[in-house]
């Protein structure tokens, strides 16, 4: 009894710690796109580019969890990915990079990625 009470915790906070990084790429997106129709250093490229970095910092420290559950090879993609993202966000802050495209992209698929199944 106590084991499926346990099981079904576990399932909705899971559900709650997925919707929670889909609200977060969502507002990433939708500021990233705001962004890319505004100029480098605008306070909309300043607040995408910040956000952006934000939510990769939080996730990239929850993957080098010891506790997180995913499979090493994600986590390790997903480390990549998240490290290429706070460099690319770098690099369009500096402006060596001007396009908010490949931002997007990435941050679509991961949120894809979320989609509850």
């Amino acid at each position: 009894m106590y084991h499926s009470i346990y099981n079904e915790m576990m399932a909705d906070t899971t559900d709650a710690i997925r919707d929670n990084e889909r609200a977060a790429f969502d507002r990433s997106i939708k500021l990233l796109k705001a962004a890319q129709m505004s100029s480098r250093g605008s306070r909309e490229s300043v607040e995408a580019l910040l956000f952006t970095s934000r939510l990769w910092c939080f996730l990239l420290d929850d993957l080098a969890d010891t506790e997180n559950g995913l499979p090493a090879s994600l986590k390790a993609d997903l480390i990549s990915i998240g490290i290429w993202v706070l460099r690319r966000t770098e690099d369009i802050r500096l402006g060596k990079v001007e396009d908010f495209a490949a931002l997007i992209e990435v941050s679509e698929t991961i949120r894809r990625g979320l989609e509850k199944r």
